[in-house]
């Protein structure tokens, strides 16, 4: 596929979240943009695919409607939001707890009562930090000193039995470890949009979110089956040899595929995430709720077809089941040997569907985390993505709004090239 005439001011490299809102606002701003994408389709880790009759994401996903760039960009409507439960479901050596908000379902938050899941004291303690991470202003929580996770919820008066029964299982899912080191300024603020916000997925899957970001570009800008092999002086050359030149360039890809086009790019390191989605004949959890472990044996499940009856075309139930890592056979086992014990019922006859295992699901977020980064690198060179902001969809997008402000300040203050290169001799990395 050949260069438009007249050539790009911009090329993004990476239609993942990061790229769609980048190219988007750098359209919105008079820029001719090309956004290049290896795969066929856009979305990054943001995919769905359908396997045997069912709708499976590459991944366990969800939704947060609170996210400001998710409304500030998206229409949820168009997108057929499924709410999960707003709460979780905690499986305890005591038998199952249910962790619900009480300000959307009084009648079921029972086991918030004194001496269920928490003491007294516990619940005041989580009351106090909720009402602060809920009322009090953004700004507050992004400036605070910061320190990890686990240490945030010990200064908050969570005594360590609420951590290990609850928060601990609860919040590996979302961090993607287990020892409560993320920064607590990212905990803070992804509770806030928790108590917010509804978790939810669209009726087609999570890939209809980058599916509806793609939608709104302009037809030309989005060219997909285009690998770049490597950034020039004048843009990018491709895998097939070919180059593509541009005023700038913005590499908008995951961290890895980022410190390969841009040597000496500090990235963070990367969590590893395995998904098994398994297909029974009956639901063994009538209700779309998230359900986890106290004794850590998984970090999260949920039967899917629960959330959107959808998700299946044959009338059975989707399990889908989380672990930290790439587990192997006899793991695999113990962990469905546990969902039977978690799910109390019988799961030899559980069929295997599919699984996916993501690599740098999420970038790991040790305090203390800087919540947005400059994505200038050298002059005429970004980069941007979760891993330059926070690991979810709203630091995704917001690094690429950022991206979209930077390169729109420079190219204004500096005059298209006349000479044969477009881009400006690197500069030495930008660490910041």
């Amino acid at each position: 596929m050949g260069q438009r005439d007249g050539g790009d001011d911009v090329l993004v490299v990476g239609a993942g979240a990061a790229g769609l809102a980048c190219a988007a606002d750098l359209v919105a701003g008079g820029l001719r943009v090309s956004l290049l994408e290896t795969a066929g389709t856009v979305g990054g880790r943001m995919r769905t695919d359908r396997v045997a009759g069912f709708t499976v994401d590459r991944g366990f996903q969800v939704f947060n409607t609170a996210y400001p760039q998710v409304k500030r960009r998206l229409d949820l409507r168009a997108l057929r939001l499924r709410p999960f439960t707003p709460g979780v479901l905690v499986h305890t050596d005591d038998g199952p707890r249910r962790f619900t908000d009480p300000t959307r379902r009084l009648r079921e938050s029972r086991d918030l009562l004194p001496g269920r899941l928490a003491s007294t004291r516990d619940l005041i303690a989580l009351g106090a930090l909720s009402a602060r991470d809920l009322l009090a202003p953004a700004r507050y929580l992004r400036t605070r000193p910061d320190t990890t996770t686990l240490t945030a919820l010990a200064d908050a008066g969570v005594s360590p039995d609420l951590v290990e029964t609850f928060f601990r299982p609860f919040l590996s899912g979302v961090f993607l470890e287990d020892e409560l080191e993320t920064s607590a300024r990212f905990f803070h603020l992804v509770w806030r949009t928790m108590l917010r916000g509804t978790l939810c997925l669209p009726a087609e899957g999570i890939g209809a979110v980058p599916a509806q970001l793609a939608s709104g570009l302009p037809p030309g800008v989005l060219r997909t089956g285009l690998p770049v092999a490597s950034l020039t002086d004048r843009g990018v050359t491709l895998a097939d040899g070919s180059e593509l030149a541009a005023r700038a360039v913005v590499v908008a890809t995951g961290q890895r595929a980022a410190a390969r086009l841009l040597p000496g790019l500090d990235v963070p390191s990367g969590r590893v995430v395995t998904t098994l989605y398994h297909a029974a004949e009956r639901s063994p959890l009538p209700e779309p709720t998230l359900v986890v472990d106290a004794r850590r044996r998984f970090l999260n499940s949920c039967v899917l077809t629960e959330v959107h009856r959808g998700f299946a075309t044959d009338g059975r139930a989707l399990v889908s089941t989380s672990v930290l890592g790439d587990p192997d056979p006899e793991q695999e086992a113990a962990v469905r040997a546990a969902l039977a014990e978690v799910y109390d019922t019988d799961t030899r006859s559980w069929e295997p569907v599919h699984r996916v295992v993501v690599h740098d699901a999420l970038p790991a977020m040790p305090p203390p985390l800087p919540l947005s980064r400059t994505t200038r690198f050298a002059p005429g060179r970004y980069v941007c993505g979760d891993h330059r902001a926070t690991g979810s969809l709203q630091g995704a997008l917001a690094s690429g709004a950022r991206a979209a402000r930077e390169v729109l300040a420079d190219l204004r203050r500096r005059p298209p090239a006349t000479g044969p290169a477009a881009l400006a001799a690197p500069a030495p990395p930008n660490p910041a």
